[in-house]
């Protein structure tokens, strides 16, 4: 873990921005985006690791559904131009938040969980959106779906083999990190 932190805290969110590498594919671009932004990573996979460790069970699907069908609809509003206030602030946030609620074992009622969840999913969902394609759309969210999916899923194992909390820790400091960078 002592290697892969200082990855982590390295300056990638623009490597998420489509057209760095070249020309490829609509879903490359989308399966790209949330895996080349250290702040989509964190965020995504401690929605995972939240999820292994909610008190209710349902919280181990319910959880990763809300972040993607709200990614999904904010997708569609950055696609759109449909703008939002303050994306980029609320995707640092969500990394620090979420962080934070596995670090401390927060475990609130899905009632609480799923809008807070549903909020952020929102927010990298239209980022991705407004950064995606002129054209392809689709095939450029079934990429950064699955490729979220991943990363929850990612998360869900980590936080079954029961080291959630130093993981949550490791997140808020890696997301406080990627918020007081320049």
């Amino acid at each position: 873990m002592k290697r892969v932190l200082p990855l982590l805290l390295m300056p990638t969110a623009a490597l998420a921005h489509p057209g760095h590498a070249g020309h490829v594919s609509p879903f490359a671009a989308g399966w790209a985006h949330p895996l080349g932004g250290t702040d989509h990573v964190l965020a995504m996979v401690a929605v995972g690791l939240w999820a292994a460790t909610a008190r209710d069970p349902r919280g181990i699907w319910a959880l990763p559904l809300a972040f993607v069908g709200a990614m999904v609809a904010g997708g569609a509003l950055g696609a759109a131009g449909i703008a939002l206030p303050a994306v980029e602030p609320m995707i640092l946030a969500s990394s620090i938040i979420l962080g934070l609620a596995v670090a401390l074992a927060l475990r609130p009622s899905l009632t609480f969980a799923l809008p807070a969840v549903a909020l952020f999913g929102l927010m990298h969902g239209h980022a991705h959106g407004a950064e995606g394609p002129a054209s392809g759309l689709v095939a450029y969210a079934a990429g950064f779906v699955l490729a979220t999916t991943a990363l929850h899923l990612a998360g869900i194992g980590l936080g079954r083999l029961g080291a959630s909390r130093f993981l949550g820790a490791a997140t808020t400091a890696a997301g406080v990190a990627l918020a007081v960078m320049p």
